[in-house]
């Protein structure tokens, strides 16, 4: 048989002009393209939500770094110390430095590059928390290390002249385990590349260790000094928050309407008449 012939025969093409696609292809284009718009404005719809979530969380941080400093949470409230409900908290704690015990850990800040400066604190109940003093730079750590380790005796044997009582106030940070900067943390080396207070407070041997610790604030004002050039740096506590939820959500809910918009150009096409090839 002459396929021409054949061509000419086919009633579609005669109306159409082309082969159009079966009632099965279609419905199921028709399905994907469904599922496909209900599942984009349902991740457009779930930034949103967190949206709201991240607002709160940054109304309820600024409420707790900007109030009047509490009691840092003591051993009854170690369990329930959790980063939604206690971290960036204003809190104050007396106690005595356990210099000897001071841990460098990298850090990178508007400063430059340096260490933070971690001492443990002991109170009067022998409870520990362990203190970010502040920065040191790279050059500067160890000096300070030294210096405040021979100007201060051995304050686990409460020597009352040298290990005075001081208290500390800042913001309550929780634990960061595991590393940081791409790096693990390495105790057996004296690396250490995140505050994990769990980790340092093993490698030290200390016991009673709560479960977070607490950024100083800034030191008071006064004029430079020999020794006020030996201290970190303290009050760079970095409180950031990343809100592109609005942004997420709008690209979900753009390509939901793509979706829809090219369903519909689809179905228009199919529906509308073409000339054919019957001369």
């Amino acid at each position: 048989m002459n396929p021409g012939s054949e061509r000419e025969q086919d009633p579609v093409l005669k109306k159409t002009g082309r082969r159009s696609r079966s009632f099965g292809l279609n419905l199921a284009l028709a399905i994907c393209a469904l599922l496909a718009f209900v599942a984009l404005l349902g991740l457009g719809t779930w930034q949103l939500y967190r949206l709201q979530w991240k607002q709160a969380l940054i109304e309820r941080v600024e409420q707790r770094v900007h109030a009047s400093p509490a009691d840092a949470p003591g051993p009854e409230r170690w369990p329930q110390v959790t980063a939604e409900n206690d971290e960036y908290r204003h809190v104050r704690i007396r106690g005595t430095f356990l210099h000897q015990f001071t841990t460098k850990v990298q850090a990178l800040t508007e400063l430059g590059s340096g260490y933070w400066l971690l001492t443990p604190l002991r109170d009067a109940k022998g409870d520990i928390v362990f203190i970010n003093r502040g920065f040191a730079a790279e050059g500067l750590a160890d000096k300070i290390i030294q210096h405040d380790a021979a100007n201060n005796g051995d304050c686990r044997n409460h020597d009352a002249v040298s290990c005075e009582q001081i208290t500390v106030t800042g913001l309550l940070r929780i634990s960061e385990p595991g590393g940081g900067f791409l790096r693990k943390n390495s105790p057996p080396t004296g690396k250490w590349y995140s505050r994990d207070i769990q980790a340092i407070a093993a490698a030290h041997g200390l016991s009673k260790v709560a479960p977070y610790f607490i950024d100083a604030g800034k030191a008071d004002t006064s004029p430079p000094s020999a020794e006020s050039a030996l201290r970190p740096v303290g009050g760079l506590t970095v409180i950031s928050f990343h809100n592109n939820h609005l942004v997420y959500a709008l690209t979900w809910y753009a390509l939901a309407l793509m979706i829809a918009g090219g369903f519909v150009w689809v179905v228009r096409e199919e529906r509308k008449p073409r000339r054919g090839g019957t001369g």
